[in-house]
């Protein structure tokens, strides 16, 4: 379940809950990961600074922001023959039909950035450490290779050494862009790229915080709809839309 916020009545119910931590004497952790955003600057002040230490000899419960909070894994992640690809067609094939749902999901939570299919090895999508496994390489292949079937993958070379999962096919963010463009009155005007999905008016934008490769394959896609046009500008690459 996804915490909505941290109020102060949550804040009190945490004090209770550190007293009782403390009385039985054990301790309780959570982690998560914060999305990356590929080689984009961060917008706003630097995230991530330490708390306030706790009063000597009071164990702490560590309030997780929302998006450090753990990711929600489908019960195949904990079912150790789900690390070994079937050789049973239609068994193969669900299985592969599951795995693709969940990078997916995973890529869309953790925003993954384009990376080579040996650092995917060791990533937790394909790496279970508690149950001490991972998908081998040979099949971390093939599943990437059936999510560029499914139009949701592209390989950066020829060898396919390394790749970028788009959760949202490049045409679909390019509707979603389109869309704001158009409901804010902004057609012919130009914006940066970083200022398209990095700026304060696309703050509460699903496409906000959008790698740079994904968004270039989004705005191809509206240039071939003849709605956008990708130009050079002085201080790098923008986009004027129609």
């Amino acid at each position: 379940m996804q915490m909505k916020g941290v109020d102060m009545q949550i804040e009190r119910v945490g004090m209770q809950i550190r007293c009782g931590y403390a009385n039985r004497g054990r301790g309780h952790a959570l982690e998560g990961r914060v999305p990356a955003r590929g080689a984009w600057p961060a917008a706003g002040p630097e995230a991530g600074r330490a708390g306030r230490k706790p009063a000597a000899a009071v164990p702490v419960v560590p309030v997780v922001p929302v998006a450090a909070m753990s990711f929600a894994w489908p019960w195949q992640y904990s079912f150790p023959p789900f690390f070994t690809l079937q050789p049973n067609g239609e068994t193969r094939q669900k299985q592969l039909s599951a795995w693709c749902a969940l990078a997916l999901a995973y890529s869309q939570q953790h925003r993954l950035p384009a990376m080579t299919v040996r650092e995917a090895q060791d990533i937790p999508l394909f790496a279970n450490h508690r149950l001490q496994r991972k998908l081998p390489l040979e099949s971390i292949q093939v599943v990437l290779e059936e999510l560029r079937k499914n139009g949701n993958l592209e390989w950066l070379d020829k060898n396919k050494t390394s790749f970028l999962i788009m959760w949202k096919r490049p045409e679909e963010w390019g509707k979603l862009i389109y869309q704001w463009v158009s409901k804010n009155g902004l057609t012919n005007s130009v914006f940066t790229l970083y200022e398209l999905v990095s700026g304060d008016d696309t703050e509460n934008e699903e496409f906000h915080g959008l790698d740079e490769a994904t968004l270039l394959r989004a705005l191809q896609a509206l240039q071939q709809e003849h709605k956008a046009e990708i130009i050079t500008l002085d201080d790098g690459r923008g986009v004027k839309f129609f």
